[in-house]
């Protein structure tokens, strides 16, 4: 007869031998985590996490929706019609998550597209509105993230899933981007159950998750990609507890975007006007602390810490005079109040517009002739930018 000890003994051996959930890393969001996004259209290998891991990042918002695949739409096959995961392409994507872990760089990974709704500048430019005007497209993008979520769940560099990146659902039809805040608040009260309903898309797509995947963390971009102001707009937080509320950050558009830089006279910071919230705004830094502010007024509204918002996305021309400034304006603004961030971007390989590594006097024809000649290590990586990141992430 066994003793009762010796099958107790049994028993622990065999839930030591079970693999562990190792993407259950809610608590790496307890603290502020620095990072940056990594938007390239050749997959990153372990050289480029080891040149992110000495800036000083923890982090990486990685989208694979550039990527080269099996079918149109990469991993998702063809978003038009999605059928299941790309085999290949889940090859591919655990590889670089692979990388990622060997350098200590956590990942949230962030499609560009789903079914229903393929990025803009895959799409001959048109914003593909069919997934908050179709139901069969939101169940597809359900059942999509259900699959890759089981995919997905025990590997231990996932950070996270960000459901979406910057969806747009007010866009046609919908309140202006920066319309006033009663305006955004009473369109999205209205949704409520709607296809244009953004938290109830998402409380589907997290219930899909959860029923394979218990403790992976989620991250979801606010309305109107990703506005601080639309997010404020969502009459409630989602009812999962491991949830992250993302924003992005480059108002004033205007100004630290590129056509600002083929303005004979680029629009300054501060100081550079916009149309805002029923107005005029002139943007300095307290107007970027209550732009961002909205999004951490609301959470706490919610009761929720600060730690469960995310500057998801931020940044300017590396060539404009004052880019610096705003970044460090943005920064300051984010850490004050507790959030994580992630600049844009780190080594993007097709644009140069906010690689903040490459001098403010580098020409875009320099980094473009080095590219294509397979010579992109030659490129210089002393920008005075990239130092005020480092800074911050050291």
């Amino acid at each position: 007869m066994i003793h009762k000890t010796t099958l107790a003994i049994a028993a622990l051996c065999a839930g030591l031998a079970q693999p562990v959930l190792a993407a259950d890393l809610i608590g790496f969001w307890d603290s502020p985590q620095k990072g940056a996004n990594g938007f390239n259209a050749t997959p990153q290998d372990q050289a480029y996490f080891k040149a992110l891991s000495d800036t000083g990042a923890s982090w990486l918002r990685l989208s694979f929706s550039k990527w080269k695949g099996q079918g149109q739409d990469f991993l998702i096959g063809d978003a038009d019609d999605y059928a299941g995961l790309a085999p290949q392409d889940l090859a591919s994507l655990r590889k670089v998550l692979d990388a990622a872990e060997a350098e200590g760089i956590k990942v949230v990974v962030t499609p560009l597209s789903l079914p229903g709704a393929r990025w803009t500048q895959q799409n001959g430019g048109k914003y593909d509105d069919r997934i908050w005007s179709e139901a069969r497209y939101q169940d597809q993008a359900v059942q999509f993230w259900k699959d890759l979520a089981g995919a997905l769940k025990d590997h231990p560099a996932v950070a996270g899933y960000n459901i979406l990146n910057e969806p747009a659902p007010e866009k046609n039809g919908g309140p202006t981007e920066n319309a006033p805040q009663q305006e955004l608040d009473t369109w999205q009260a209205a949704q409520a159950g709607g296809l244009r309903d953004l938290p109830g898309f998402y409380s589907r797509i997290i219930a899909a998750i959860r029923a394979v995947d218990p403790v992976t963390p989620i991250m979801v971009d606010g309305g109107w990609f990703a506005n601080p102001r639309s997010l404020a707009a969502w009459p409630a937080a989602l009812p999962d507890d491991r949830v992250l509320y993302a924003f992005h950050m480059y108002e004033p558009y205007a100004a630290t975007s590129a056509p600002n830089m083929k303005r004979e006279k680029p629009l300054r910071y501060p100081g550079a006007e916009t149309e805002y919230a029923g107005g005029t705004l002139a943007w300095d830094r307290d107007a970027v602390a209550a732009h961002i502010g909205a999004a951490f007024d609301w959470a706490e509204a919610q009761h929720l810490p600060p730690g469960r918002i995310v500057a998801a996305e931020f940044g300017c021309m590396r060539r404009w005079q004052d880019c610096g400034t705003y970044l460090t304006d943005v920064l300051d603004t984010v850490e004050a109040r507790g959030g994580h961030w992630a600049f844009y971007s780190f080594r993007e390989d097709e644009w140069d517009g906010m690689d903040y590594e490459l001098p403010t006097d580098l020409p875009p024809g320099r980094f473009y002739w080095l590219t294509e000649q397979g010579q992109p290590e030659k490129l210089p990586r002393d920008g005075k930018l990239m130092q005020i990141l480092r800074d911050r992430m050291r």
